[in-house]
């Protein structure tokens, strides 16, 4: 049986390097940093200082104020980018049957600095004066519902939970489940905005994140030698996927295909990667098979590249593995070396990436990559982007627990 064809017709991005897509990517290509010194919680006692940052977000320009301060702030750059994609997409969901729109949201932490912020309530001034609102706002799935909400998408809803992997793990299932039928359009992505001491002490006290405060532009660099952690980052990006026929029958512009998903598990250690690479190659492998392609028509790989030593470490050998004597010649960038991690979120900024690298013809670079290390030898596109014609994207994320989830995106060539 022929297999129903999945395409984007439309995007939101609000990230640390801009509000839009077509202002993230124009920063991504001139291989800008949206890095700086950490505003949104008092990072002082903290060894890791700097985040990326969504710097100027005023929810109240897609939101009434009365919803807006309903929500954590994970939901507001999730609806924002959702209402963004929706008018992209040139998609009246008023005019069609909503139960046949679904969403489904990636998202690590929920609400992590509104749950801080009622703790210290609970801890100060009694439990009584916490917010009516606290449940609603840092539950997880609550992006996903006030995208219903905001958007009237009453169908399939749903949320991916997998830590880093769950953007790709959510747009993933969103491909499943306009091909299953269960749905016509799906609105997928996924949104974050955990930046907290909370947070931070978490991440700091496993010896997680980057030291380099002085600099905090140069200090994300994945694959380089003297990489030492990831930076933080906040964020949210959504893709309006629908059938291709459908999109076709209404005109809208196609902008990819969709094409592939591979899910797979450690089934090891709980934070560090396996590290022959052998679980994270198998679902890159699936997600190619899924797409019907193979590593040979591969022309170009986001990485999941965090800048932790192990973990692109890792990746490098992943690909080696599925890639062979191939792995040489195909371009792999990193997306958080300018935004840095944004966790549950951060495939969904790099989806949104990945479709402009195949519209545009550019991929970005990956900067900072100053100092080659001997375990990450391949071609990263160090520091300056590169102009390529580029049909077939693999999209890498793996996440805490040893979850991994892997994506292909195609041209739809006339």
């Amino acid at each position: 049986m022929k297999q129903t064809r999945v395409v984007i017709t439309g995007m939101g991005a609000i990230t640390p390097l801009g509000q839009t897509p077509e202002e993230f990517w124009d920063n991504l290509v001139a291989g800008r940093s949206g890095i700086g010194p950490m505003t949104l919680c008092d990072a002082t006692d903290y060894p890791c200082r700097i985040s990326g940052e969504v710097k100027g977000f005023d929810p109240v320009n897609w939101m009434p104020a009365r919803d807006a301060r309903r929500m954590a702030r994970f939901s507001q750059l999730g609806v924002a980018a959702a209402l963004n994609a929706v008018e992209a997409a040139g998609l009246d969901i008023s005019q069609e049957d909503s139960y046949r729109v679904g969403v489904i949201l990636g998202n690590g932490n929920g609400g992590f600095p509104t749950l801080e912020e009622n703790c210290r309530i609970l801890a100060g001034r009694g439990g009584m004066r916490m917010s009516p609102f606290f449940f609603p706002m840092i539950l997880p799935n609550m992006a996903s519902a006030n995208v219903a909400h905001h958007t009237g998408a009453r169908g399939y809803n749903s949320t991916a939970t997998t830590a880093c992997a769950a953007s790709n793990q959510a747009i993933g299932e969103a491909i499943q489940t306009i091909r299953q039928g269960s749905a016509d359009v799906v609105l997928a992505g996924g949104t974050e905005a955990g930046i907290s001491q909370l947070g931070l002490a978490g991440f700091a006290v496993m010896r997680a994140l980057s030291t380099r405060n002085d600099e905090p532009e140069r200090a994300s660099r994945p694959f380089d030698a003297e990489r030492d952690g990831f930076v933080p980052a906040e964020g949210a990006a959504v893709l309006v996927m629908e059938r291709m026929d459908r999109a076709v029958a209404r005109n809208a512009t196609i902008l990819c295909e969709a094409a592939g998903f591979g899910c797979t598990a450690d089934a090891g250690h709980l934070v560090q990667p396996e590290e022959t690479g052998a679980s994270a190659a198998r679902a890159m492998e699936l997600a190619l098979r899924d797409a019907g392609v193979g590593p040979k028509d591969v022309d170009y790989i986001n990485a999941h590249g965090t800048s932790t030593p192990l973990n692109d470490a890792v990746e490098t050998a992943a690909i080696k593995r599925l890639f062979g004597d191939a792995a040489t010649r195909v371009p792999i960038s990193s997306t958080k070396s300018m935004i840095g991690h944004a966790l549950g979120a951060s495939g969904a900024l790099e989806a949104a990436a990945c479709v402009q690298t195949i519209a545009s013809g550019r991929i970005h670079p990956t900067v900072n990559y100053e100092f080659p290390d001997p375990e990450c030898d391949l071609d990263y596109v160090p520091n300056t982007a590169r102009s390529k014609d580029v049909g077939v994207v693999l999209s890498n994320a793996f996440g805490f627990g040893g979850q991994n989830a892997c994506l292909v995106f195609r041209k739809v060539e006339g």
